[in-house]
């Protein structure tokens, strides 16, 4: 992996171009996982290594990503929680017996939590054998605020009233909460990098519901002691909160990429932390939906904005979306690749 642009990248290190992968690149707007999904269910998929690593690497032999990330789910550790989870295609992620007390807390089966995943070690195996050297294999977990929304609301949610009831009305509980699903991300990326993931990504999708003062309480202290309390090997931590209204607090944690959501201008991102970390991102994922010559004005829009020296993985700002045509996949990757050559020959 000496060679790859993705790690060169996350390193700051200067590179021919600008290496990119997909945040959800491995899904259901390809038609070759929805013939796989139509003989099992989302989570069988995810419980089974064969079919998750073969899942993993259809994006990477479909639409030529510098990078693969594990196909899996953030709210696998819930559910080896003793959580009964539930994926129902019309709704989403749905909880049965949701946590709505302190006293639901005590219910959680905390031990023995990366053993109960240990399916998501065999398949990052599995999967570097199929890679075979070709791309870096990224692996992920929600950050805790995003799960315990989950767990408390029963699913997705629009307002997060039950999530941030607790918060407001038990922040004891919440606290309780949050330092056990932090304890449990640790020790879950811990053994993702000991079985093989070259670098591993904290997703906190719903940091940016959070009023401010909220937001370090609940949310950014436990990315930051996630990330302080790592393991990595030398292996690069990307760190992607959705909804940042500023990224200088994520700048000063122990990680080594900023995921940066389509809502904020990449170069006043890069101005704003200055040289501290690499950045990741940005393009709205709707723009996949447009024609091509659009998504070709966009990407030069985002690699202009970023400009000049090492340090960016283009990615989009937030999941590909499902109705995304297979050809602008692989058109975004082609043009990225074809445009930030161009734009590196300044550099190198």
């Amino acid at each position: 992996m000496d060679n790859s642009l993705f790690l060169k990248a996350c390193r700051r290190e200067l590179t021919e171009r600008t290496p990119i992968w997909i945040m959800r690149q491995a899904g259901r707007y390809l038609p070759e996982y929805q013939a796989i999904r139509k003989k099992t269910d989302f989570m069988t998929l995810c419980k089974t290594p064969e079919l998750a690593s073969e899942v993993t690497v259809q994006p990477i032999d479909i639409i030529g990503v510098d990078a693969a990330i594990l196909f899996s789910d953030i709210l696998v550790i819930p559910e080896a929680m003793g959580m009964g989870l539930e994926i129902i295609e019309s709704r989403g992620p749905v909880f049965s017996d949701p946590l709505r007390s302190t006293r639901d807390l005590d219910r959680l089966q905390i031990e023995g939590v990366t053993e109960r995943l240990g399916y998501v070690v065999e398949a990052i195996k599995m999967t570097n054998e199929k890679l075979a050297g070709r791309v870096p294999l990224i692996g992920f977990s929600g950050a805790p605020w995003t799960l315990a929304t989950y767990m408390i609301e029963g699913g997705s949610s629009k307002n997060f009233d039950r999530a941030k009831g607790m918060m407001y009305a038990e922040p004891e509980a919440m606290h309780r909460l949050l330092q056990i699903l932090a304890d449990a991300v640790i020790e879950y990326l811990n053994a993702k990098i000991e079985a093989g993931c070259h670098a591993v990504q904290i997703f906190d999708t719903w940091a940016g519901v959070l009023a401010p003062n909220d937001l370090e309480e609940f949310s950014l202290r436990y990315i930051d002691y996630i990330c302080a309390n790592l393991k990595t090997g030398g292996a690069p931590v990307i760190v992607f909160a959705k909804g940042m209204r500023s990224y200088k607090r994520i700048s000063e944690m122990d990680c080594d990429v900023i995921g940066v959501d389509w809502v904020s201008d990449l170069g006043k991102v890069k101005q704003e932390i200055g040289d501290s970390k690499a950045l990741q991102g940005n393009l709205d994922p709707c723009v996949l939906l447009a024609p091509q010559t659009v998504l070709e004005r966009e990407v030069k829009r985002i690699l202009d904005a970023y400009g000049d020296g090492p340090g960016h993985i283009f990615n989009l700002g937030h999941g590909i979306l499902p109705p995304t045509p297979v050809e602008n996949a692989k058109f975004l990757v082609s043009c990225v690749k074809e445009l930030s050559i161009k734009q590196h020959k300044t550099v190198i």
